[in-house]
């Protein structure tokens, strides 16, 4: 894997509160390697070690968009949920930002069949074929249609497993990453001071409640990818 630089500077992961853990009393000790110290009874995470980490990460999400990988970016939460969105289509990668549909990854076939169903329906809305339906009828298949946009709107081109899966908090993400882990499937996670840094291929210690934070990592993440893929389009 390549080294590159990618432009990742201490200040602005400070303005961006990137710095800023969890309390004191909320932690885990394996975080003890990525945390300088604490202030007013919060962790404060070792900014070096986060530039290290999202460094590597961007020589990873790099290369493997150079090669035409496919990503897929997770994080459900409401104050990750905006930034992975517009992460997912800067950087035309599937996300799920709503709510994690347990056997997503590991019940691939499952997932794939309501896929297929959501692209019928979409195309059956976008003929009209949905307004000849009687009342009753077309107001059930425009709920169904609602709760699968939901839920696989930001997966609905995605044909097969991810090449790597970016996660936003891994404790609300636990789930994914067990699936990835299962199925061997690279994962890079931003992790808090609350957090096990052995879990992913690769954890980034930062603040993962602040939008500013968040969206900060997602953008270097962002940017990589773009850069691969830039790479890969020139020289196919």
């Amino acid at each position: 894997m390549t080294r590159r630089y990618w432009n990742i500077n201490l200040e602005e992961m400070l303005e961006a509160g990137v710095h800023f853990g969890h309390g004191t009393r909320k932690w885990n000790p394996k975080m003890a390697p990525y945390i300088s110290a604490k202030r007013k009874g919060i962790h404060i995470t070792n900014l070096t070690r986060t530039s290290r980490f999202l460094s590597e990460a961007c020589d990873l999400v790099f290369d493997a968009a150079s090669k035409g990988k496919q990503f897929l970016i997770v994080g459900t939460k409401n104050k990750a949920a905006d930034s992975v969105a517009w992460a997912a289509i800067k950087a035309r990668c599937h996300c799920v930002n709503k709510k994690w549909l347990g056997g997503m990854l590991t019940n691939w076939s499952t997932t794939e069949t309501r896929l297929h169903k959501f692209r019928d329906l979409r195309m059956e809305q976008k003929t009209g074929r949905l307004n000849r339906l009687p009342k009753r009828d077309a107001a059930m298949v425009k709920r169904q249609l609602f709760r699968l946009q939901t839920y696989l709107g930001g997966i609905k081109y995605m044909t097969g497993l991810p090449d790597i899966v970016i996660i936003v908090d891994q404790h609300e993400e636990y789930t994914v990453l067990r699936e990835c882990i299962t199925l061997g499937i690279p994962t890079i996670c931003l992790i808090d001071t609350n957090c096990d840094p052995d879990l992913a291929d690769i954890s980034i210690p930062a603040n993962d409640d602040a939008i500013s934070s968040i969206r900060l990592i997602l953008n270097k993440l962002v940017f990589a990818i773009c850069e691969g893929r830039s790479s890969y389009i020139k020289n196919p």
